[in-house]
């Protein structure tokens, strides 16, 4: 007889009263593959044998050998319980921005709640971080054939949207914490250029200003996605550090990168903390550059759900820029 129902957070998932978790989204995969496609080639490699954790690699089908290019290291969304690198919405993004920006692109797997609840998400991608930066050496320190014939660790960019988008940005502060502790050790420093940070999914108990989404009921909806399903152990709710990231007290200042995108949609609900996370940015003694993308008519993550419109295009265009610049 099949289990009943303990519990359901539409549109995302069902928990059943035996354990069992059903993602109702998110759930088809596009298998990686050495024959081109898209003028692409890409292909799975474990990075995380303890949790059985990949990452998919993708690189341009006509690269020169030993051609350095720039280095993507790219997060996906899903409010941190759906989707996956392996998604058609991420494989086919990832493709056409590895073909578009001339790169060398690494799509990481992390674990998903409520099976495994924040913080596991953002410790996975610490460590394919760190897996990925044991390449930097130049001599072949790591185990990725590609990564170390590859990828320019002077041009190291770190990217998300939405859940993705508010894990690179503490990924990135965490760089930075690790960098200045490593300075006086002498060990080897991660390195990441630049961050995009696309829709991030930052939020806050209260509206961060007058424009903020204030719907009651819909801002109810967003604590309850994090406070039952994905980080149902934070102490402060929706006010956790980890999800409100423009609240009081939040120091951007150690940053651990040099340059930071953050694309913003005017019907999206994180719109305005997404530009609030801008202006903090700008305001803190950090040191780095600030550009904001904004369109105003789109929603969330429009251009991953509407690849081929104009300003999904656009946006595609604006980001190889952010990857390929030399400044």
């Amino acid at each position: 007889m099949e289990s009943e129902i303990a519990s359901e957070f539409l549109p995302f998932v069902r928990i059943y009263k035996d354990g069992r978790v059903e993602r109702l989204i998110g759930n088809d995969i596009i298998p990686s593959s050495l024959d081109p496609s898209n003028d692409v080639v890409s292909k799975d490699v474990i990075y995380s044998p303890e949790h059985n954790l990949s990452v998919r690699l993708f690189l341009p089908h006509k690269v020169v050998a030993d051609k350095k290019l720039p280095l993507l290291i790219y997060i996906h969304g899903g409010a941190w319980i759906i989707e996956s690198p392996f998604s058609p919405i991420y494989h086919n993004y990832l493709a056409s921005v590895t073909k578009s920006a001339n790169c060398l692109a690494v799509s990481v797997q992390y674990r998903r709640a409520p099976e495994d609840p924040v913080p596991s998400m953002y410790e996975d991608v610490w460590s394919a971080i760190q897996w990925t930066f044991s390449h930097a050496n130049g001599s072949g320190g790591g185990p990725e054939e590609w990564i170390n014939k590859h990828a320019d660790f002077d041009r190291v960019f770190l990217a998300g949207d939405s859940a993705g988008g508010n894990i690179s940005h503490h990924t990135a502060m965490k760089a930075g914490e690790e960098n200045k502790k490593n300075k006086k050790k002498k060990v080897d420093l991660i390195k990441i250029k630049g961050i995009a940070v696309v829709h991030p999914a930052f939020w806050g108990t209260d509206p961060v200003d007058e424009f903020d989404m204030q719907d009651k009921e819909m801002r109810s909806g967003i604590a309850v996605v994090w406070e039952k399903v994905a980080s149902p152990n934070s102490v402060n709710g929706t006010d956790d550090p980890l999800f409100n990231v423009n609240g009081s007290g939040s120091d951007f200042s150690g940053l651990g990168c040099e340059k930071v995108l953050v694309a913003v949609a005017g019907k999206d609900v994180f719109w305005r903390q997404g530009l609030a996370y801008a202006r903090n940015l700008d305001k803190c003694e950090w040191g780095g550059t600030v550009e904001v993308v904004e369109e105003k008519d789109e929603g969330h993550v429009f251009h991953l759900e509407k690849p081929d419109t104009y300003k999904a295009l656009k946006f595609l265009n604006k980001f190889v820029d952010f990857i390929t610049s030399t400044g």
